[in-house]
Parts: structure tokens; sequence; C-alpha cells
């Protein structure tokens, strides 16, 4: 497992492998997602906080997810078309993953062991989890799938 975020590497939604080393002094805001959940509105308060704040630095990395009520049951070419078409989505989408279990991505067991949710459960409860990173690959914060895009602008901000 890796000891750094930038050890990762991740797959678009186009299929290509795409390194984290890229992000390096970034903040990044990583989220799965899910196209038919009651938390998918969030897609636009995402794609306001990369369109406001990706000039200065932040990036924000969706990773669908079918784990959750099998709320993302497409493909990545649905998937896509879905963010785009609904939500304007132009932040980097990902290939689909698992996120809890054996088969969960590489990528989401360190962020799990990195910050754990509420009474210190490592488990990613639901879509639109989001991890904050900051400018040197530290996990600084975990937000719970209720809590809005635009509630964590300041934390972004203080990162920036």
């Amino acid at each position: 497992m890796g000891e750094s975020i930038y050890d990762f590497e991740v797959e678009t939604l186009e299929g290509d492998k795409h390194a984290l080393e890229a992000y390096r002094g970034k903040v990044l805001l990583i989220v799965n997602t899910a196209s038919k959940c009651g938390f998918t509105p969030q897609f636009e308060g995402l794609e306001k906080l990369h369109g406001e704040l990706a000039d200065d630095g932040l990036a924000v990395l969706g990773f669908p997810c079918n784990q959750f009520g099998a709320q993302e049951p497409g493909d990545a070419d649905q998937i896509g078309a879905f963010c785009q078409k609904n939500y304007g989505v132009s932040f980097p989408m990902h290939s689909k993953i698992e996120v809890n279990g054996k088969e969960a991505h590489p990528l989401y067991r360190w962020l799990r062991k990195q910050k754990r949710g509420l009474l210190g459960s490592s488990r990613i409860k639901w879509n639109f989890t989001k991890f904050l990173v900051d400018r040197d690959g530290r996990v600084v914060q975990r937000y719970a799938p209720t809590t809005k895009p635009e509630d964590i602008a300041d934390d972004i901000k203080k990162l920036l």
C-alpha cells in the first residue's frame, strides 16, 4: 500500500491510467459519487468549487461507486454523460470503483486509514463521502455525505 497519496494510480472514465503524482502541490477534494443518490445534486456544488478554485490550486476528483443502494449502475459512458448533461461536470471523473471491502481501490483503502469516520469507523458509509487533502498530500479532513460542498469552501480556501 502506498505511503503517500502520490504513489497511487487511478483510471479516468475514458480508461486512461493517471498517476496522482500529477496533483502534487494541489489541494484535493476526493469524493465517491453516484448518479441516482439523494445527494447527487452535490455535483452542482462540487462543480462550483472546481470552477471557482481550480486556478488557485484545487482539484476535485470524482470516483463513481455502486456499493451503496446500487445507485451508480451505469457504465463509464453513461456516468460521464449523466454528469455532463445534468451538472456540467468538468472536474476529473474516474472509472467506477469500490471503496469498501476486499475489492476496494487501493487509494480508498489508504484514505480510510488516514482519516476515520464517525465513531472511529474506517468504512465509507455512503455516496458523497469527501476527503480533503492538503498541498503536501496529507488527508486533513473527512466529511460525511450530508456535508454540502459549499460548507467545505472555507476549509479548502485555508489550504490554498
